[in-house]
C-alpha cells in the first residue's frame, strides 16, 4: 500500500518548523511575491533559505508557490524571482499560469513544477498536456468528485503525481478564480490579494427602494450567502487511498501554528494508522474527529468529493469560526532549569490551567506554576503581545511543544 504524502501549509518560518516537528512530509510556502496569499506573512529570501535548510535536514520537502495569473508587468519580476529560487533549490514550484511555467522551465529546469489547482485541472487530457510539457504533479481542482479523481489516476501516466486538498477553507469560486474581491475592493484575488468577500454579510436591495435591506433568507441578521463550511476528509481515508492520490494537501497558509500543529498531527496519525492497518484506522475514527476539532474551524463538509454539495455545505447565519483552544506559544528553547522559553501569542497568567500539546500525540493538562521575564524576574502574567518569557509548566517540556488554553465555552 502506497502511503500518500502529507503536505502542510506554512505562512512563516515559525510555522514551517512546527509543521515539520508535528509530522509533515512536505510543506508549501510563499515568497514575498507571485503567490496567492499576499496577506500572509510569507517568507523573505533569507527566511526561505533557512526554512528549506531546516526542512531538508529533517527529511521534509519544500514547495514554493508562484501561482498567480500573471499580467505583462509581472513577468520581469517573475524572471528575477526564479533566478533567486534556483540558488535556494526548493523541491518544487507550484504554478498556474502557462507563461510562468515556461519561465520556470527555462530558468530553473532542475526544480520540479507542480500545476496549481488555480489552473483548473478538471480532466485527464489537461493532466496529460501538462505532463508533456514537463510537469511532475497536478493539483486537482476542488470541484472534482472522488470518482473523477479515480478516473484521472487510471488515465494519466503513472509517474505523474496527483495532489488533492483534503482539509481547510473552501472557495466560493471555480478553482479559486474569483472576481468578487477585484470588483468589490479593487484587490485581485488572482494575483494574491483576496479580501475574502465571500465571508461578508449580504442582503438584497431593490433599486426603487434604496436603503431598504432585505435578507436573502428570513433572518433579521441577513445571510452569509457565499460562506462555505471547511473541508474535512479525515474520516474518508478508505476512499482517498483507493483513489491513488499521491499527496494530501492541507489548506491554510494564513493559519496559526496551533492550527497547523493540530491538523498535521491528526492527519499524520490517521495516515500512519491506515497504512499499518485499515482496521486500526477505522477503530480510531472518533479520536481523529475529536482531535481535528481542537483547532479553529467553520464546521465541516466533504466538499465536492461525493457529488455537488447540498445546502448544508453553506453557513448562512454567521462567518465566525468555532474556537475551542487559544494559542499561547511554542517552546523555542528549554532552559537548563527546565523552564520553557516562549514568545507569548495570547495573555495567560500564573495559576491558569493549560495544555502542553506534544508532536508525538500526547496532550498534558497542567497548571502554570510560575512565569519569568527575560531577566528571570518573576511575573504574574504575560500581557504584552510577542513578549518573550520563561514558563514553569509543572511538567517536562521539549522544543516545539505547543502551549494552549481550552476556552470555557468549549466545555459546554
Amino acid at each position: 500500500m502506497k502511503k500518500p504524502e502529507l503536505l502542510v501549509p506554512a505562512g512563516s518560518l515559525e510555522v514551517l518548523k512546527i509543521a515539520v516537528a508535528f509530522g509533515a512530509d512536505a510543506v508549501y510556502i510563499g515568497g514575498e511575491a507571485f503567490g496567492l496569499r499576499a496577506k500572509a506573512r510569507n517568507f523573505s529570501m533569507e527566511e526561505m533559505a533557512q526554512g528549506i535548510a531546516f526542512a531538508h535536514t529533517h527529511g521534509v520537502k519544500v514547495y514554493v508557490t508562484a501561482n498567480i495569473l500573471a499580467h505583462n508587468d509581472d513577468l520581469p519580476g517573475v524572471r528575477e524571482y526564479f533566478r533567486e529560487l534556483e540558488k535556494l533549490a526548493p523541491d518544487a514550484l507550484i504554478i498556474a499560469d502557462p507563461g510562468v511555467f515556461v519561465l520556470a522551465r527555462e530558468i530553473c529546469p532542475q526544480i520540479d513544477c507542480h500545476i496549481s489547482t488555480q489552473a483548473n485541472n478538471t480532466n485527464y487530457e489537461t493532466c496529460r498536456f501538462w505532463h508533456r510539457l514537463g510537469a511532475k504533479r497536478i493539483v486537482t481542482a476542488r470541484e472534482l468528485s472522488m470518482e473523477e479523481i479515480r478516473t484521472l489516476r487510471e488515465k494519466i501516466p503513472g509517474e505523474l503525481e496527483l495532489e488533492t486538498f483534503v482539509h481547510g477553507a473552501m472557495c466560493i469560486s471555480y478553482s479559486g478564480r474569483c472576481l468578487l474581491s477585484s470588483y468589490l475592493a479593487g484587490r485581485d484575488a488572482n494575483r494574491g490579494a483576496c479580501t475574502h468577500p465571500c465571508r461578508w454579510k449580504y442582503s438584497i436591495v431593490e433599486e426603487t427602494r434604496p436603503g431598504e435591506y432585505m435578507p436573502v433568507y428570513e433572518n433579521e441578521r441577513g445571510t452569509y450567502i457565499f460562506n462555505s463550511r471547511d473541508l474535512c476528509m479525515i474520516d474518508h481515508l478508505d476512499d482517498i487511498f483507493a483513489a491513488g492520490i499521491d499527496s494530501l494537501k492541507i489548506e491554510g497558509r494564513m493559519k496559526t501554528a496551533l492550527y497547523v500543529a493540530t491538523v498535521t498531527r491528526t492527519y499524520r496519525k490517521a495516515i500512519d494508522d491506515y497504512t499499518e492497518s485499515p482496521e486500526k484506522y477505522r477503530a480510531n475514527l472518533n479520536e481523529y474527529l475529536d482531535q481535528i476539532s481542537n483547532c479553529t474551524y467553520r464546521q465541516f463538509t466533504t466538499g465536492f468529493f461525493y457529488g455537488k454539495p447540498d445546502s448544508e455545505a453553506q453557513i448562512y447565519d454567521s462567518n465566525t469560526y468555532i474556537k475551542e483552544y487559544t494559542y499561547l506559544g511554542f517552546v523555542e528553547e528549554v532552559h537548563p532549569s527546565g523552564l520553557a522559553r516562549i514568545t507569548q501569542r495570547n495573555k495567560f497568567s500564573v495559576g491558569e490551567t493549560i495544555e502542553v500539546m506534544k508532536p508525538g500525540g500526547e496532550n498534558v493538562i497542567t497548571e502554570v506554576h510560575a512565569l519569568y521575564d527575560e531577566e528571570m524576574n518573576p511575573v504574574e502574567s504575560a500581557p504584552h503581545p510577542k513578549q518573550r518569557i520563561y514558563v514553569d509548566a509543572g511538567v517536562p517540556v521539549s522544543v516545539y511543544d505547543i502551549l494552549r488554553r481550552r476556552e470555557a465555552a468549549a466545555d459546554l
